[in-house]
């Protein structure tokens, strides 16, 4: 399955600070629907990335009933990726090691 979306970027700030673009409510619906088939537990589903020229494996995260991309500082570096900026995101559900 592929998705592609632009959001903006928002930062969580915790012990250790993530930044995170959040996933279209209609494309967290189809994903919900393929999870079982793909999340390697906890409910992370884990996705081939592209943003810009840089492309990168990650997991999306669950999030209020949605899900959530990070962005890996590696990724933002490359790309320019500020904070609050709007970004065109893709991505494809990648499936569970071991199958």
């Amino acid at each position: 399955m592929q998705f592609g979306f632009s959001g903006v970027v928002w930062e969580w700030r915790g012990p250790a600070p993530f930044h995170f673009v959040s996933v279209p409510a209609e494309d967290a619906e189809e994903i919900k629907d393929a999870a079982s088939r793909v999340s390697y537990g906890w409910g992370m589903i884990p996705v081939s990335a592209t943003i810009g020229a840089t492309s990168f494996t990650t997991s999306l995260w669950p999030k209020n009933g949605s899900y959530v991309l990070p962005l890996k500082d590696a990724v933002r570096n490359a790309e320019g990726i500020e904070l609050d900026d709007v970004i065109d995101v893709s991505f494809v559900l990648a499936p569970r090691r071991g199958r």
